[in-house]
């Protein structure tokens, strides 16, 4: 049986929004057992918000986090790399609205954590076990989640886009396997939807060092892809990172087609409230 974990040492850095365009100071801190990952507000009094599926605000093109009117913005690649990491506590400090982008992955993230070390706790690590199939479907955006013997990804997505097409990955949570596998898969974009998210105020600090860009035929970037099959790779980072809103480590087997962060929100709600579809172990 193994035991919670945080990290061994606060880190910090620093970075601008991806949406927001503004510059925000980040810190990772060593938090006690059962406490989970709680976000804290150093701008507005420390004020805290639980990375908790009962606080999603909304999940458009980031996953947003809303507690008693304090919102969260765009925390899915960070809370990725610490279920990643299997850190299982941790303060997140931080003086604006949203998560610093950084490269777009969770990389950045994953090196702070190591640089942070991690040290073992003395409760038992807490992991929600699923035991019935759960299913959500909504306009042909399809996931779902069983039981199994590890947590796993099978991920489907298509995009008529000569560089995307249609990708399929099949990821499993183990031995390191997210640090080699997913963590470094960037966020994408189309360069036809720049203008409109730009108007509705998103995107405001999207740039080539944070985003892969894509055109109609090819995509702006000079640097290649860090794998042929990176979309369906960052794909599963970003689903990874909304299940870690459940509050710890997960049991179940996903699988997911053309799906995004509201079917993620959708099907993670829907586990919750089916009691006899999990057990906490």
């Amino acid at each position: 049986m193994a035991n919670q974990t945080t990290l061994a040492s606060s880190i910090s850095t620093s970075g601008i929004g991806l949406h927001t365009g503004v510059q925000v100071n980040l810190s990772l801190k060593p938090a006690p057992e059962n406490t989970g990952y709680v976000f804290v507000r150093t701008d507005l009094d420390n004020f805290e918000i639980p990375a908790s599926v009962e606080f999603i605000s909304h999940c458009s093109y980031a996953t947003t986090l809303m507690r008693r009117g304090v919102v969260l913005s765009t925390c899915e690649h960070l809370l990725s790399a610490l279920r990643g990491s299997w850190i299982d506590n941790c303060f997140i400090e931080l003086d604006s609205i949203e998560v610093p982008i950084l490269d777009g992955s969770s990389e950045n993230f994953i090196d702070l954590i190591e640089k942070a070390g991690t040290t073992e706790q003395d409760s038992p690590r807490r992991t929600l076990v699923v035991k019935e199939k759960v299913t959500v479907d909504h306009n042909g955006r399809k996931m779902s989640i069983e039981p199994s013997d590890n947590f796993e990804i099978d991920c489907i997505i298509d995009f008529p886009h000569p560089f995307i097409k249609r990708q399929k990955y099949r990821f499993v949570m183990k031995n390191g396997s997210f640090g080699r596998e997913i963590a470094s898969a960037r966020t994408f974009g189309f360069a036809e939807e720049i203008d409109m998210l730009r108007k509705a105020n998103l995107a405001l600090g999207g740039s080539l060092d944070n985003a892969i860009v894509l055109t109609k035929e090819g995509m702006l970037n000079e640097t290649p892809l860090r794998f042929a099959d990176e979309f369906v790779r960052h794909k599963i980072l970003d689903i990874i990172g909304d299940a870690a809103l459940v509050g710890m480590p997960i049991q179940g087997r996903i699988t997911a087609e053309k799906s995004g962060h509201s079917v993620h929100a959708q099907l993670m709600t829907k586990l919750l409230e089916t009691d006899s579809a999990w057990e906490i172990i």
